[in-house]
Order: structure tokens, then sequence, then C-alpha cells
């Protein structure tokens, strides 16, 4: 039965599975990332964030069946991009099955944070979780507008550096090191900057409000 625990306890919590995920990924991608083999682990865990999100978003008041119809076409090309990184075609449409998915999970888990007037332990997980969601969902967004628009962020980028200037915007820290280019990307740029403070102002509040209210 000890050995049951660890199994329970993820199964209870989808959320730090989805969280773990997309750390994993952070920490992993600057020693994996410039192999075949090491981007086809990549690949693999991405598509357990994937299927651990799902396992969130069934957990929320929103509907399962969305999450699959776009979380199903994100996995094959989660894997194939992974394989043949630097084919324009399959960047693409990688991204346009990524960003609807990830967006909807956001949505999904914001959803599920919102359900009470509790804050529990995995609603807690939830709320990092779909902050890193909605970054990972820009990510893909911004290797869209640098495939349709070539130039848009000065020379060609890779995801790893797109994934890190959407962390910069999202948290407006705004480091600098580059920064969009062309006008359609920073279209995009300043749609991110909008979602990070009001992903503050009405996500992250909300929770501080509950937990003073309830330590009262």
């Amino acid at each position: 039965m000890t050995g049951m625990r660890p199994i329970r306890w993820m199964a209870e919590h989808p959320n730090a599975l989805l969280l773990g995920g997309q750390v994993f990924v952070l920490l992993g991608y600057p020693g994996l990332g410039d192999t075949t083999l090491g981007r086809a682990v990549l690949g693999v865990v991405q598509l357990l964030v994937v299927l651990s999100a799902v396992a969130a978003v069934r957990r929320s008041p929103a509907l399962t069946w969305v999450a699959l119809v776009f979380g199903a076409p994100a996995t094959v090309f989660a894997v194939w991009e992974s394989v043949s990184p630097g084919t324009d075609w399959v960047v693409l449409v990688s991204a346009c099955c990524h960003v609807p998915f990830y967006l909807f999970v956001s949505y999904a888990l914001i959803r599920y944070v919102f359900n009470d007037d509790e804050v529990t332990r995995d609603e807690l997980f939830a709320t990092a979780g779909a902050f890193t969601v909605v970054a990972w969902a820009f990510a893909y967004a911004y290797a869209a507008v640098q495939v349709i628009w070539p130039g848009s962020f000065g020379a060609d980028r890779t995801w790893f550096e797109l994934l890190y200037l959407s962390f910069t915007t999202l948290t407006s820290v705004g480091l600098g090191d580059f920064g969009p280019v062309g006008d359609h990307a920073r279209s995009v740029v300043v749609l991110e900057q909008i979602g990070g403070v009001f992903y503050v102002a009405l996500v992250v509040s909300r929770l501080v409000g509950l937990t003073i209210r309830r330590s009262r």
C-alpha cells in the first residue's frame, strides 16, 4: 500500500504533474535539445505534459472532449517537431495545434481555480501550471509568426529562445536580450503583455484574497 501512495497522490494532483513536466523541459532543453535523441526524449516528455494537461482539464468544469480534440494532433506534432525541428511546415502546423490547445488548458485551469472559495493544494499547482501553459502557448505563437514572417525577431530563433522571450514578456521582466522586430510579432507580444498583467490582477489577487480571508 505504501508504494501506491505516490501513484494515488499523482492521480489526485494532475496539475502538479503538468507543472513538473514543464519545469523538466525548461531544465532539460539546454542539454537535450541539440541532438535528435535528446529532442525525442523531450518530445516524449511533452507528450506526457499534454496527457497530464488533459487529466487536469478533467478535474475542471471545462469540456474534456475539446482538450482531446486539440490535444491529439498536438501530441503527434510534438514528437514530429522534435525529429524535424527545421522543417517550416511542421513547425507551423505544430504551432497551430499547440496554441489553441494550451490556451484552452489555461482557460480550464483558471475555471478550476475559480470554481470554489477554498484554496487547495491542487489549485495552487493549477495556478502555477496555468501560468506556464500560457507562456508555452505564446512561444508556439511566436514560432508560427517567425515562419510566416521571417525575421520577425531579427535572426531566426530556436523554440527555446522563443519560450525564453515568452516568459520574460509574461512576467514583465523584459530582459531585452532580443525582442520583436516586425509589427506582427510586436502585436503578439503586446497581447501576451496584457495577458500577464490580467493574470496577476485577476487570478493571483483572488488567491491572495481568499488566503487572507481564511486566515481571519
